[in-house]
């Protein structure tokens, strides 16, 4: 689940050109001259020597073409000793954020509306955009945090994850910042932490979090909501964890039970008082990973798990029963979990039968709302599953995909970077077979 509710520049790099009509290529140029300017100066080169690192003839350093090729990116970013990605970013976009785009011709206020419109329609790209241009308008720190709040909220909604990432710590960037921006930015900054995997990172954002909401309890309550997606992040966390650290299984496994609980009971109770049912769906997930919990912890039997979750998954039904999204990528992730369960402890064909099933609704659901996050898990598991077949048979077993799995699973390297070992090594040894819709046509 991702709650977003809601530009420090990259290097303090802001390359933008002159103002006026000058074309895209045009831009291209003087950033990418600007630059060659800086690797120059920085290291005290002569034209000559920078020509030298560059592999380039002195007369031509700068690039016929606005588009240079890889290898001289590559070496331009070897001498300015940043990432790659980084020189291309200044070179296309101007570096920061507030740099990007066609002058604002808005308010400030009113970029926040046509943000709040853009993300009721689910029209991701342009919150991006409408983002970058409310950046640039902004009168205070956190005006400036806020407007990467709503850019972060787009980057999530197309699943570009380490774009949530950059959003957010561009937005903490910007202090000093209210109090309540700051635990927005901060708890926004844990779930894409935790999403990407990167566990440690969010379990000391969280923890930091929770002694802050403990220490400084809501008086509103539609902020408690805060609080409860505090513990749910840290919950998750922990359940991840158990598995990760192994010598600290039933540390991370006791609390996160202890936190996913609390935030059912939490998510359960605003949904009551607000009368928000989607934050029952929320709640619904939370019951989901206290069950697996619970199998590790030894408190319930994997078949039992399993039973239960099949049970609830098929009392679901098709799911178009007017159920919200919440609800919805709540029983996605009982599929996962249900999924983690049979992993590690059943055998055979009834662990076979139990991953396709859960493995199945998972994708349909995954693919229903547009989820990355639920898609790399339902790819690696795949993944996981093949490798324990051909290792309990002997059998060369081709693991197959078709074209349209293909693709998603290439776009899902790209949002998930911890995934991108595992897709190369589906990509590059995997049976393609023609997709459904193919067969059909």
């Amino acid at each position: 689940m991702s709650r977003l509710e809601i530009d420090a520049p990259m290097r303090n790099l802001s390359v933008e050109a002159p103002e006026g009509t000058m074309d895209g290529s045009t831009g291209r140029r003087l950033r990418l001259q600007t630059l060659l300017d800086l690797a120059r100066v920085a290291r005290g080169w002569s034209r000559a020597q920078l020509a030298r690192a560059l592999d380039r003839d002195p007369t031509k350093v700068l690039p016929d073409s606005a588009n240079p090729k890889l290898d001289y990116l590559v070496k331009l970013g070897e001498v300015l000793e940043w990432p790659v990605g980084e020189v291309a970013e200044v070179i296309w976009n101007g570096g920061a954020a507030g740099a990007r785009g066609p002058a604002p011709t808005a308010t400030f206020e009113e970029y926040n509306d046509l943000i709040a419109q853009g993300l009721r329609a689910g029209e991701y790209q342009r919150v991006v955009e409408l983002s970058h241009q409310m950046f640039r308008v902004a009168r205070t720190g956190d005006e400036r945090a806020h407007s990467c709040i709503r850019e972060a909220a787009g980057w999530d909604g197309m699943g570009r994850y380490p774009k949530v990432l950059d959003a957010v710590r561009r937005g903490l960037q910007q202090g000093p910042l209210s109090v309540r921006i700051r635990l927005v930015l901060q708890a926004t900054l844990a779930n894409a932490q935790y999403t990407l995997w990167d566990l440690t990172p969010a379990l000391g954002t969280t923890e930091v979090l929770a002694r802050w909401y403990e220490a400084n309890p809501p008086t509103r309550p539609h902020d408690w909501k805060r609080v409860a997606y505090v513990h749910y992040v840290r919950g998750n966390v922990r359940r991840r964890l158990m598995i990760q650290e192994p010598e600290s299984r039933k540390e991370h496994a006791e609390s996160g039970r202890a936190d996913l609980i609390t935030a059912a009971e939490m998510y359960e109770r605003l949904s009551r008082e607000l009368g928000d049912d989607s934050l029952g769906g929320v709640a619904n997930t939370c019951r989901g990973g206290v069950t697996e919990i619970d199998v590790e912890l030894g408190r319930l039997a994997a078949s039992d798990a399993i039973a239960q979750l099949r049970a609830g998954l098929d009392r679901a039904g098709n799911l178009n029963s007017g159920m919200t999204g919440d609800w919805i990528e709540s029983y996605g992730w009982w599929s996962i979990f249900g999924s983690d369960i049979a992993l590690r402890h059943l055998q055979g064909r009834e662990l076979q039968q139990a991953m396709t099933y859960f493995l199945d609704r998972a994708l349909e659901i995954a693919d229903r709302l547009d989820n990355w996050a639920m898609r790399e898990r339902v790819f690696t598991l795949q993944y996981s599953l093949h490798n324990i077949m051909v290792d309990s048979t002997g059998l060369d077993l081709a693991f197959t995909i078709d074209d349209q799995q293909r693709s998603l699973i290439t776009a899902t390297m790209g949002r998930l970077p911890s995934f991108q070992s595992t897709g190369w090594k589906i990509l590059e040894t995997a049976r393609i077979v023609k997709s459904k819709t193919e067969n059909v046509a």
